[in-house]
């Protein structure tokens, strides 16, 4: 996620300067044929068909706002349930006898690495050495052995939960408590699934960039009679900001893709490690800082 208020000059170049050149290049070759080869530009209803345009790139970049919104709050979510988690763990198993100590350390490591896990997941990415980390790799490789190893992960934890029923060491009341807690994580994790394995509908993704390069290339012609010999900068212009709307949508529609525009995983992961590891005593990690302005 980028935390800058103004974006850097020399990441606006990188995303843009492909399209851009493109589209300037076509404006010269326009504007000289129109010079060199005179000929009446057509009279094209440019204003209507920027309009049209605006609402079509407006209702994507919108919608792909809402999903790179429901990602944050979904992951806000986790946050505030891991918490509760913990505190109920910490708060309701004994730590005597020492089996019931380490059973209670081993659900709250164990959730570490299951949001963690998640986030590997989330983000496609071929390793995850933060589950070894945490785990071992004997524990990591079980988990691993499961086609969704977070989940896995967490239904150990229910398994340990009631392995603490069992030994007398909570009731079934807090047993309730603890479960109810590990269905918000749940729903949590399939919202968040949900988002990352339904794409936009392909009339959203095809229409728009359709017709935002249809625009491009038609802006030329009809300003180059207007404009003369400064057409290549003010359709240039023009189209730039059409495409640079266009790229939001890009860029947001995936609020996991585990690139500079995605939620923040890696900082709210850590940052749910460093709230565990310090309830039961362990050192915690440093933070996650920016990095470029960039906030993984």
């Amino acid at each position: 996620m980028i935390i800058s208020s103004t974006p850097r000059f020399s990441r606006i170049v990188r995303d843009v300067w492909k399209p851009l050149t493109v589209l300037a290049v076509w404006d010269i070759i326009v504007t000289v044929t129109y010079f060199v080869l005179p000929f009446r530009a057509p009279e094209l209803p440019l204003t209507i068909f920027g309009t049209v345009l605006g609402l079509f790139i407006g209702f994507r970049d919108n919608s792909a706002y809402q999903r790179w919104w429901e990602g944050r709050i979904l992951w806000g979510a986790m946050i505030n349930a891991s918490r509760s988690l913990s505190r109920s763990v910490i708060a309701f198993l004994p730590d005597e006898p020492e089996a019931a100590r380490e059973l209670k350390r081993s659900i709250v490591l164990r959730h570490i690495a299951y949001v963690h896990a998640l986030r590997g997941q989330l983000r496609r990415l071929p390793e995850n050495p933060d589950i070894d980390r945490i785990l071992g790799p004997e524990e990591a490789a079980e988990a691993r052995s499961f086609a969704n190893p977070a989940n896995a992960l967490l239904t150990g934890n229910g398994r340990r939960i009631e392995e603490a029923r069992r030994n007398g060491w909570i009731d079934t009341i807090q047993q309730t408590q603890i479960e109810r807690v590990m269905v918000d994580i749940s729903n949590a994790q399939g919202g968040m699934e949900r988002i990352k394995n339904t794409p936009l509908p392909m009339q959203y993704r095809f229409f728009p960039a359709f017709f935002t390069r249809l625009f491009c290339v038609l802006l030329p012609i009809g300003l180059v009679e207007t404009l003369g010999w400064a057409t290549p900068v003010g359709s240039t212009l023009a189209g730039l900001m059409f495409l640079a709307a266009l790229r939001i949508g890009d860029d947001l529609t995936d609020p996991f893709s585990n690139t500079e525009h995605d939620v923040p995983m890696t900082a709210m992961c850590t940052t749910i490690e460093i709230d565990l590891k310090q309830s039961i005593g362990d050192e915690p990690p440093p933070p996650v800082t920016p990095v470029k302005n960039v906030l993984w």
